[in-house]
């Protein structure tokens, strides 16, 4: 079913209007288009890798040739603890990559304007959808609506307790609690020994303008706020899954008019 209105709500979680929806909520949800855009942009984070060129051929190793009962593969030459000793080949203590990676690897993928367009406005359409927030693993059953417009005080709380009190209210702390006790190390849950923290994605949150949202929300693994002109197809669908649980400002919907008209 096709939403054209959707109800506001105050960060008390209360109806206090109800608005007409822009057409890009009316965008068929195209997960094989998003999943394009997505990787396209996480390509361009790839770092190029390479290889010396001489790297395990800097030996005097040859092979001996056939007749002495050895393999064929190169041998060091001399008479130290190390001849006779296998180098150089694949395969050899010290030798060469049989195929090593070259730097020349074209790895960033690319992606047509009007495809890259039409993944954003299918993952934006996508945010209505309650099934596919709960197909993501977002904690939805007791969410407000869909999409979840709010009122733009939201754009303006500026201490994380605020935020937090917010939260609870629209009914979607749940989901940021979930991310919290999901959180790990690389190494699995345990010592970090400096490794990196790893956790999933939590609420999006959409703005137009930053009254210190930004700040606030940074206390929360998870919880990412954008400004809407910034909107791209990864931070709607995290992982190349569309339907991450996004609150919307309500002056951000306004602006998805003049985006896509």
């Amino acid at each position: 079913m096709v939403k054209t209105s959707a109800q506001v709500y105050d960060l008390q979680g209360k109806v206090v209007k109800r608005v007409s929806l822009p057409e890009v909520f009316q965008t068929p949800v195209r997960p094989d288009i998003i999943k394009r855009a997505v990787i396209a942009i996480q390509s361009h984070r790839f770092q190029p890798q390479g290889r010396d060129v001489m790297a395990g051929k800097r030996t005097t190793a040859e092979s001996r040739g056939v007749g002495y009962d050895l393999s064929r593969i190169p041998r060091i030459k001399g008479g130290g603890a190390l001849s006779g000793s296998g180098a150089l080949a694949p395969g050899t203590v010290g030798g060469r990559q049989a195929h090593p990676p070259i730097a020349e690897k074209i790895i960033a993928k690319a992606i047509n304007k009007k495809e890259r367009r039409l993944a954003i406005r299918s993952a934006i359409s996508a945010t209505a959808n309650k099934d596919l927030a709960a197909s993501r693993g977002h904690v939805v059953s007791r969410v407000r609506g869909f999409p979840l417009i709010v009122v733009d005080d939201i754009q303006n709380l500026k201490t994380a307790n605020d935020v937090k009190e917010a939260f609870v209210k629209l009914r979607i702390w749940s989901d940021v609690i979930r991310v919290k006790e999901g959180t790990r190390t690389r190494a699995g849950k345990g010592k970090m020994r400096g490794r990196r923290l790893k956790h999933g994605r939590g609420p999006l949150i959409v703005i137009a303008e930053d009254g210190g949202i930004s700040r606030a929300a940074s206390n929360f693994p998870g919880v990412e706020v954008i400004r809407v002109r910034n909107l791209n197809a990864e931070a709607l669908a995290p992982g190349t899954y569309p339907g991450r649980l996004t609150v919307w400002a309500e002056s951000a919907v306004k602006g998805l008019n003049e985006l896509f008209k």
